[in-house]
């Protein structure tokens, strides 16, 4: 769509093109990243035509090479939507149809034992980070379920962190956005592995949600930008791009 507004010279919020079907695809976003020299847990991406021909083979390489617990995820999708946790060998070949059964590239990751934080951008070429915010599942992972239905997550914000941490993320999470060529809004979202601190990105949503309970606008608010400032500011932002564009 943001291909329609530009062809039809409308000023829209968010990120163009470029930045949103690159930041759509995890595949495309961890390659992109990758050459930013932005930390990632070890992945390996599969095609539906390999699964569909192939499974155990896939499902060998990944016991081989990504190891137990793994996530298995269609390339391209939102909201958890297709996602499996695979603990075990015998688990993979199933979790590997679940997701292709939504898209023709599977992302498969390894697992760690992290919390899950949460971080707001919001600008064009000179963007800024939110605080930042925690979730913390009360049972098995963030998956649809929990963000939507039942209800089984708690969202700590300001999540409590060491501020060497807070202040890396943020830098981090602006770096993010910034290889990616996102504009306007975006929540990245990191792993910290417990034990070691070592951080990991997760993923990149240039779309959040924004409702009155979604993390993104709550994590402004909690950084002294209320929601009003937030549209208005996200409005000019648009205005801002537009204006670049016609240069």
């Amino acid at each position: 769509i943001q291909g329609l507004f530009e062809v039809a010279g409308v000023p829209y919020v968010g990120s163009g093109v470029l930045g949103s079907a690159v930041a759509m695809d995890k595949a495309m976003t961890k390659q992109v990243l990758e050459q930013a020299g932005i930390p990632q847990l070890p992945w390996q991406l599969v095609n539906r035509g390999d699964i569909q021909d192939h499974a155990e083979l896939v499902a060998d390489r990944i016991a081989e090479t990504i190891g137990f617990p793994c996530f298995i995820k269609p390339a391209n999708l939102g909201s958890s939507v297709g996602i499996s946790r695979v603990s075990e060998r015998g688990d993979l070949v199933s979790a590997l149809n679940e997701a292709a059964y939504y898209d023709r590239r599977v992302v498969v990751e390894k697992g760690v034992d992290a919390r899950e934080i949460e971080m707001s951008v919001l600008g064009n070429d000179d963007p800024i980070a939110s605080v930042a915010g925690e979730v913390v599942p009360l049972g098995g992972f963030y998956d649809y379920n929990a963000k939507y239905i039942d209800n089984t997550t708690d969202l700590v914000i300001p999540a409590k962190l060491d501020p060497s941490i807070l202040g890396f993320l943020q830098e981090m999470a602006i770096d993010v956005f910034r290889a990616l060529d996102l504009s306007g809004m975006a929540r990245v979202d990191f792993f910290i592995e417990r034990g070691t601190d070592h951080i990991y990105l997760n993923e990149v949503n240039t779309l959040p949600g924004f409702t009155s309970i979604s993390m993104y606008p709550m994590l402004w608010e909690a950084s002294g930008v209320p929601l009003p400032e937030l549209i208005d500011r996200l409005v000019g932002l648009a205005l801002e791009r537009h204006g670049e564009r016609k240069r």
